[in-house]
């Protein structure tokens, strides 16, 4: 039976009790569910075999992805720090374990209950069925080329590959690889962890995207930065206020400390987004 679980078969139905049609193939016998449909005594029925819970032999009409021989998505129901983590691949009585030997040494970086996991599975001698990570290649097999203008768009990104170079993600909505260098992230992504990821470049030689998990510049600025941007967009682009105003003006206008202001508009500088000179503050246009 070993080379049969895991795969999508054409069996005949043999026999049949108040719960079950009996489907055979080379001498073994698989229970489909009448809820699935109805069938008659030799009719020929096609679908995916695997072992229940229980351990018992079964086929299912239901389209599954994931097989010996195909890849597809698996989400993650559950976490056992010592056998790996349990995948749903679309079956209503059975899921799939990863197993711990090939999931990252450290136990932080491994997926948590509602990652994803591109999988395809695979059967030892026990007629057990584990769910194995897809390798880099299928991804660059799998990814279409990514295009030079997407800066600055923010996309769903599964991360698919952990490296101490960085993190090297799929983008799902796109078809297309991106990369996450160390210095775009605050911390180390998991395995499996779907991310919001902005695009902040494009590399020609394998098409693939640059991508930052950390906000734009502007983002990050400061509560005194965002007032003054806002008091700027509501004025034009422009206020008589600068770095060498009077502390009573700034504080009329702002309600904040002349140190508090020029804190603010040293971010907002460095960020490009304003320029000064002895007239005033104006906003640089985008």
């Amino acid at each position: 039976m070993n080379h049969l679980l895991a795969t999508v078969i054409t069996g005949m139905v043999t026999d049949e009790n108040e719960t079950f049609y009996f489907i055979q193939k080379d001498g073994f016998t698989f229970a489909l569910d009448k809820k699935e449909g109805q069938h008659k005594i030799g009719d020929m029925v096609k679908g995916f075999v695997y072992t229940d819970k229980q351990q018992k032999a079964r086929l299912t009409t239901v389209a599954v992805e994931t097989t010996r021989t195909s890849y597809g998505w698996g989400l993650v129901t559950d976490v056992r720090r010592d056998l790996g983590v349990f995948l749903d691949v679309g079956l209503a009585d059975k899921q799939f374990l990863v197993s711990l030997d090939v999931l990252p040494e450290l136990k932080e970086l491994w997926p948590n209950k509602g990652d994803k996991l591109y999988v395809h599975l695979d059967v030892d001698r026990k007629n057990r069925i584990w769910a194995v990570p897809a390798g880099p290649e299928v991804f660059q097999k799998m990814a279409g080329p990514a295009y030079n203008n997407m800066q600055n768009q923010t996309w769903p990104a599964i991360v698919y590959r952990l490296k101490l170079t960085g993190t090297f993600v799929y983008l799902p909505e796109n078809n297309m690889l991106g990369f996450i260098h160390p210095s775009e992230r605050y911390a180390e992504p998991r395995l499996g962890e779907v991310l919001k990821a902005r695009v902040i470049g494009f590399r020609e030689v394998d098409r693939t995207l640059n991508l930052s998990l950390k906000p734009r510049s502007f983002e990050m600025l400061e509560n005194d930065a965002q007032m003054i941007l806002a008091y700027l967009q509501s004025n034009g682009g422009f206020m008589t206020l600068n770095d060498k105003s009077s502390p009573d003006d700034i504080k009329a206008t702002f309600g904040i400390s002349k140190s508090q202001f020029k804190k603010a508009l040293g971010g907002l500088m460095k960020a490009r987004k304003i320029k000064q000179d002895i007239n005033g503050t104006e906003l640089i246009e985008q």
